[in-house]
């Protein structure tokens, strides 16, 4: 799957811009998506996620602006070019009066797979756990079922660049947490996977994250840097077994490496935030030392994604 001598990322963007009549559905988007990683694309519904993947993926054409995939305009595309691509949309397309395995072979002969495919066919049933359900009609199978099955079909051609629109909608956490593992396992084979999300908890699973709203790519960071940037900082907790009293907590935040205000959790537990971390820590355990504060815990935090996306959210309401 991998190739050295092709760019080093896979999409690229510049001011890309999607107009409806007087709606604007993206706007101004700026974006590069190294090769190899899991790009994760997180935002509300409605916020323009969708419309961009049919933007790079050749269904729509831009209003304004450009763009670049596997190093071409996708309106520019050869047959040869679209074979190395994979999208999977959000409904489930596949007949459902064939079975399991006749839908796959289907997938299959549309993309020109070789006629001594059936051992990849049965390879992919197998790495999507329907093996045993090959003989099974489609209408017959789960929503979960249905959503390993279309991802099957959409790796049938092995495509370099796969584009998943929210390809964990609708399905239970535990099925959810098994697709990331697939995912996984589809990057380090030489994959480079740009998924769609409401699920803003499953941006722990991705190399880098861009955050929607509105129609506007917000950033685009690691995990840990969106983290940083939602709280301007990196979150220690500290417990004691004496009460935190409040001028503890002036003193506190008056310390030159915390910033903003103290969070309370209890009398005995405060959340701060600091610079760096792995600094702070020795720092803040010597202040408790000196005000007599017998520490019982304190140690990094790391803020549920779900409270991260409301914060950059927020902050993007109150500077619009």
């Amino acid at each position: 799957m991998k190739n050295n001598n092709l760019s080093a990322n896979v999409v690229e963007t510049q001011d890309l811009t999607k107009t409806f009549g007087k709606d604007i559905a993206v706007q101004s988007l700026n974006m590069q998506v190294p090769r190899g990683t899991i790009f994760g694309f997180v935002g509300p519904s409605g916020c323009g996620k969708t419309t961009t993947v049919r933007l790079l993926t050749g269904f729509y054409e831009p209003t304004s602006g450009t763009l670049s995939v596997l190093g071409k305009n996708p309106a520019d595309f050869s047959d040869s070019d679209r074979e190395k691509i994979g999208y999977l949309i959000q409904q489930f397309v596949l007949y459902p009066d064939l079975t399991v395995w006749e839908n796959l072979n289907f997938a299959a002969s549309f993309y020109g797979v070789s006629l001594f495919r059936w051992g990849r066919l049965n390879k992919l049933l197998d790495f999507v756990e329907l093996a045993g359900d090959k003989n099974k009609l489609a209408r017959d199978l789960s929503g979960g079922m249905k959503r390993r099955l279309s991802l099957a079909a959409t790796l049938v051609h092995n495509p370099e660049l796969l584009f998943l629109d929210e390809p964990t909608a609708g399905i239970d956490p535990i099925l959810r947490r098994k697709f990331w593992d697939y995912f996984k396992e589809l990057q380090a084979d030489g994959h480079t996977l740009f998924i769609t999300t409401q699920y803003v908890g499953e941006a722990a699973y991705c190399d880098l994250v861009g955050v929607m709203y509105g129609g506007k790519l917000l950033m685009i960071e690691t995990p840990d840097g969106l983290r940083r940037k939602a709280y301007g900082g990196e979150v220690i907790g500290i417990r004691t077994n004496e009460a935190i009293r409040f001028e503890h907590r002036q003193q506190l935040e008056s310390l030159p490496f915390v910033r903003g205000k103290v969070k309370i959790i209890s009398d005995q537990e405060v959340e701060v935030i600091v610079d760096e971390a792995s600094t702070a820590i020795q720092l803040l355990l010597e202040w408790c030392r000196a005000q007599k504060l017998t520490v019982e815990m304190m140690d990094q935090k790391s803020p549920p994604f779900d409270d991260v996306f409301i914060r950059i959210i927020e902050t993007e309401i109150a500077n619009d």
